[in-house]
């Protein structure tokens, strides 16, 4: 009897497992366009506050303008993922956010380069048959030469892959899926998705960055940690972090 396919996130056959996921491999997970109209609409059903949904006020004060939900933005980078990675991984499950910080306000019209780093793997002991990947999410501004300007997401968090089954012949990553060195390609329902960061907090503040979407579920910007430090290199180069 043959044994049912494992499936990637969005259900189709796995062609990404476990082992393809070493440390050091970054994946491109393209370039999403903030829409204005779907981010005021989000920002009106789940975080209406006067800097996400009033134009009037935004722009009266020091933000110069609507700015974007952080939680809109981190659902544009989910949605970057899943079409990217997820759609083609044996992905299982995570448990959970390590780090969420919003580094720069996001507005109508930023286009945002994606991608993650993983940064460690391991077989599962609780799991049998899955292993746990530790990754590194990023979003960085584009300007008009399609350079990075400046990086406004980062999120570290794990995900549970299935392991490749015993038997079947190792296939060779999908040349996409490997380490990226050139510029993001621009990604598809990805680019309606969430938008800026949704913290009146320009810097990565801690502070800031906690109270601006509701504190406590921004996952408090802890400090970079070992991980961090090791991370290689982003498809878009890297971007230093903005301070106050």
């Amino acid at each position: 009897m043959t044994p049912p396919a494992i499936r990637s996130g969005t259900g189709a056959p796995a062609a990404l497992f476990f082992e393809d996921l070493v440390p050091g491999l970054t994946v491109d997970l393209g370039t999403v366009t903030v829409d204005g109209d779907e981010m005021l609409a989000f920002a009106r059903r789940f975080d209406p506050q006067w800097y996400h949904v009033d134009p009037q006020l935004a722009e009266a004060s020091r933000h110069g303008g609507v700015i974007a939900s952080g939680f809109y933005t981190v659902s544009l980078f989910m949605r970057a993922y899943v079409d990217h990675l997820l759609s083609r991984a044996a992905a299982d499950a995570s448990p959970g956010l390590e780090e969420l910080r919003w580094l720069a306000p996001v507005r109508a019209g930023d286009r945002l380069a994606v991608r993650v780093d993983v940064m460690g793997a391991r077989p599962s002991a609780a799991r049998p048959g899955l292993g746990t990947v530790i990754l590194t999410g990023t979003m960085l501004r584009l300007g008009p030469d399609n350079r990075p300007e400046q990086e406004v997401l980062r999120t570290r968090f794990r995900g549970w892959f299935a392991l490749r089954p015993v038997g079947t012949d190792p296939e060779a990553t999908p040349a996409e899926s490997g380490p990226q060195k050139s510029g993001p390609a621009e990604s598809g329902p990805a680019e309606t998705g969430p938008a800026e960061a949704g913290s009146p907090a320009e810097a990565g503040s801690p502070a800031e960055a906690g109270s601006a979407d509701g504190g406590p579920a921004g996952a408090g910007p802890a400090e970079a940690g070992p991980s961090e430090a090791g991370r290689p290199s982003a498809a878009a180069g890297p971007v230093a972090e903005q301070h106050a």
